[in-house]
């Protein structure tokens, strides 16, 4: 199964020319992020902003963990770590695996703008592809835009009604993004009744009963799509 921050397998890109095939200069591409991210990490010490943790949600609008400019929190310093992927998605520009791929990059050092072009264009190859969708949604809500959030969500829910990933972000929103106590409740009962076995039971649990109370807390954590 396809996991967020693994790059699939790529079956669709054609023979190059070149000496390289497409997978090797896309593994190389991805030793070349390796490398870079532990270069880095060693000229700027512990102290440096490190990708979001998944399942790991902020406040919508908030600053990325590390604050602006922060290295690997802007599309120019990810950039040349995309470039294996964008100079074999310009010979293949409908590559769904890697358009996710390029989703997934940008969206694990919360370059929200572009991991959603990324997965937009790759749930136009794959729209029913409910996970996906959920990443997108929840970009979107990174991004300070509930309502979009929930409408992604909805989409995918549209698809596999009892998504469990979905479901609790689905409540995460509703409750801190719109306010909307009840909607919360009703996503987490159906994610219980319909997952009997899900992990986070009592987590989610308390979560119905926080915002039955009406005390709603800080927790923002989010299930992570990419966990299926």
């Amino acid at each position: 199964m396809r996991r967020k921050n693994q790059v699939p397998e790529v079956t669709r890109v054609p023979e190059r020319p070149a000496d390289w095939s497409g997978r090797e200069v896309l593994l190389l591409g991805l030793v070349c992020l390796t490398l870079g991210i532990l270069i880095g990490y060693a000229f700027r010490g512990p102290t440096a902003a490190a990708p979001l943790a998944a399942g790991v949600v902020q406040q919508p609008g908030a600053p990325a963990a590390g604050g602006p400019g922060s290295p690997l929190h802007s599309a120019e310093a990810v950039r040349p770590f995309a470039a294996p992927m964008l100079t074999l998605l310009e010979k293949d520009p409908r590559n769904f695996d890697l358009l996710v791929s390029l989703g997934n990059l940008y969206y694990d050092n919360h370059v929200y703008p572009e991991a959603i072009e990324y997965y937009t264009r790759a749930l136009a190859e794959m729209p029913d592809d409910v996970h996906v969708r959920t990443d997108l949604g929840t970009a979107y809500w990174y991004s300070g835009s509930a309502e979009k959030a929930v409408a992604e969500y909805e989409r995918s829910l549209a698809i596999l009604p009892n998504h469990p990933q979905t479901l609790f972000n689905l409540g995460i929103v509703r409750l801190q993004g719109l306010k909307d106590p009840a909607g919360a409740v009703r996503a987490w009962e159906q994610l219980l009744a319909t997952n009997p076995a899900y992990p986070e039971r009592q987590r989610v649990l308390a979560l119905i009963e926080e915002a039955r109370s009406g005390k709603v807390g800080a927790s923002r954590e989010f299930g992570n799509a990419a966990e299926r």
